[in-house]
């Protein structure tokens, strides 16, 4: 369906959902820090060292166009781009980057009235009119239209048109931020998300309830945000290879083959619902994590186990920030060449001294079969609950 052409909405209950998602974002902020490089394919990544063991973060359209995509090695994608610009990372300058643009959003008003942000991450957002200002919500105020004045207003049939707010936004991020993004439209959040990547980059596309067999059908269960390589293989395995079969489906076989929780869910994506609201409140984070990919492999056994205390050390100033100590220790080890494995504990107490928490990690890596290199290691501190839950 082309942007702007949104079917009318069959009563004032209609609800809309944006999805806004920065173009290229890592990337685009670098380039805006470095005009001369506009134009050019820059893969930011790692230390910004190909020859070294990393993989990209984002990479500009041009360096994509070249064959380069996110979470592959620095090193291939040296080979398919050796004119590229490799950047390394620079989080903080993407924090600042995504403050700005969620500040923006949650500025914004829809003819007048606040909306909802839930922010996803550095680069994109979900946009939803307040619920309190929704008319299906909200009684006329004007006497004489409707017993208890129940019909909406002209102004919100007028409010209600999503293109138009689609293009604010994406002005008043541009202006704001000189970034560019894209927005999808749905009737729920699982439509206005995939609906975004068919208007990339710089545009608005819509999907709906009306639309979404025409626009999603044939495609394959792949295509469904929240199914992954594996959950397409078991589906695949059921004669299931589409989001129409999918739809279709007996949804007591997926219950049975995928879990009495996750096959009915899987059936809703393939109809193209989704009933999760736009939830405004900060993500509060369960654990803190940080893994270091080693530039040569450790063989020697004593040298894992001090990156290991090293790494809880730093995970350690993660959750001292957050304020909460750590109720559960994980690690994960990836051998050499690939081959990895995790490893989890619940402490005796919480605690956030990391020499308690450093010792748990090591004595995890006991449990570890410790016959091969070690390409990467993790540590990941699970947090107690903050008051109120989560």
């Amino acid at each position: 369906m082309s942007a702007g052409a949104v079917p009318a909405p069959h009563s004032g209950s209609t609800r809309w959902v944006l999805h806004v998602d920065l173009d290229q974002f890592v990337a685009a902020v670098e380039v805006l820090r470095r005009p001369e490089l506009v134009g050019l394919p820059v893969v930011v990544g790692g230390r910004g060292d190909p020859t070294e063991r990393a993989v990209v973060s984002t990479a500009s359209y041009e360096a994509r166009e070249l064959g380069v995509g996110s979470g592959m090695p620095l090193r291939l994608a040296a080979r398919k781009a050796p004119d590229a610009v490799f950047l390394p990372v620079d989080a903080a300058a993407y924090d600042a980057a995504s403050a700005v643009v969620m500040e923006t959003l949650r500025a914004q008003r829809w003819d007048g009235a606040p909306v909802d942000v839930e922010v996803l991450g550095w680069d994109e957002a979900f946009v939803a009119q307040h619920p309190a200002e929704h008319p299906a919500e909200r009684p006329d105020e004007r006497p004489g239209e409707g017993e208890g004045g129940g019909f909406p207003r002209e102004r919100d049939q007028d409010r209600r048109d999503p293109v138009a707010f689609a293009e604010q936004l994406r002005a008043a991020v541009l202006e704001a931020s000189a970034l560019h993004c894209s927005v999808g439209i749905g009737n729920n959040k699982l439509q206005a998300k995939i609906a975004t990547d068919f208007g990339k980059p710089r545009g608005v596309y819509t999907i709906t309830d009306e639309t979404w067999f025409e626009e999603m059908g044939e495609r394959p269960t792949r295509a469904l945000w929240g199914i992954g390589a594996k959950t397409a293989k078991k589906l695949a395995a059921l004669g299931i290879d589409t989001v129409r079969q999918l739809a279709e489906s007996d949804v007591r076989v997926l219950a049975a083959e995928l879990g009495p929780t996750m096959g009915p869910w899987y059936h809703r994506l393939g109809r193209g619902v989704d009933s999760s609201p736009v939830d405004p409140q900060p993500y509060v984070p369960r654990a803190h994590g940080r893994e270091e990919t080693f530039q040569v492999d450790l063989e020697e056994w004593s040298l894992v186990e001090d990156a290991a205390r090293r790494l809880t050390h730093r995970v350690v100033a993660d959750i001292d920030a957050e304020g909460r100590p750590a109720a559960r220790v994980g690690i994960k080890v990836r051998f050499k060449p690939f081959f990895t494995v995790t490893r989890s504990l619940t402490l005796p107490a919480p605690t956030n001294d990391p020499e308690v928490l450093g010792a748990a990690a090591v004595e995890l890596l006991g449990r570890v079969d410790q016959d091969r290199p070690v390409r990467l290691l993790g540590v990941r501190l699970e947090m107690t609950e903050p008051e109120g839950g989560y």
